[in-house]
């Protein structure tokens, strides 16, 4: 249930990250379905029309066709998206000094396109196709251009090309993981913004960053699996919430 936050609670939140050497944010889909992706657990979310296990990496290697369609259908509008008021309010709170750097579970690149600099892939991004069998890459939108149905095969080698995002059974990326929890321990602030901290190792990041002494906040439009553990909950659309804490935080700052 959304519920409007309070001019007060703004306030003090934009009052810590006023204050904070570095404030990190961590996001999930929920900052990107106001640009018109869907979120993958909601009532509407692409779980409810895709079996998940067909985006299992096991599946993926005996059945490239079927899950390249389905990867097309439902995972590619996030080509033909823009950014929304909550990429373009973490965006601005960077470039002011008061954001470290985002750390994001989605692959639409949305940051990036608002301006963020300092951007943490936990999930890969939809950039490129990888080659499952020489390791060659290539732009992702190249690889849609050779293919006409099922999956695109590399043209060095033959082998299955694979979108470049994680796959359930695959690992994360290890550089980025790394850097992800490095920053959890720096923070002084932890936003975890549009998640439902569902998914692990991205749901421990919040819980190191507090165990490390960071003040946890959390902005969301529904109840999460870390509530208990937050400092401060904002509740309601993220779109609406990042833009007005981002405007305080400028105020109290300049």
């Amino acid at each position: 249930m959304e519920v409007d936050v309070s001019a007060g609670e703004i306030d003090e939140v934009a009052s810590l990250i006023a204050r904070s050497g570095c404030t990190v944010a961590l996001t999930g889909a929920g900052v990107s379905t106001a640009s018109g992706i869907p979120d993958f657990r909601g009532p509407q979310g692409v779980w409810r029309f895709v079996d998940p296990e067909k985006f299992e990496i096991s599946y993926f290697h005996q059945h490239p066709d079927e899950v390249w369609d389905l990867f097309v259908q439902y995972l590619l509008p996030a080509f033909d998206v823009k950014p929304n008021p909550a990429h373009y309010a973490l965006a601005e709170l960077e470039r002011v000094g008061k954001l470290c750097a985002v750390i994001t579970q989605n692959v639409d690149m949305l940051h990036q396109a608002a301006g963020s600099k300092n951007v943490v892939e936990l999930h890969g991004a939809l950039r490129d196709a990888v080659c499952t069998k020489c390791g060659m890459r290539y732009p992702l939108r190249e690889a849609l251009k050779w293919r006409t149905a099922g999956a695109p095969r590399c043209p060095r080698c033959g082998g299955v090309l694979k979108p470049d995002v994680v796959f359930f059974g695959e690992p994360l990326p290890q550089d980025a993981l790394r850097e992800a929890f490095m920053l959890a321990e720096i923070a002084e602030v932890f936003l975890a913004v549009g998640t439902s901290l569902a998914v692990y190792p991205a749901n421990q990041l919040p819980v190191v960053a507090k165990k490390r002494g960071a003040k946890l906040v959390i902005i969301n439009a529904d109840e999460t699996y870390y509530d208990f553990f937050a400092d401060y909950i904002l509740r309601g659309r993220v779109e609406e919430i990042l833009p007005r804490l981002v405007e305080k935080v400028k105020s109290i700052l300049f």
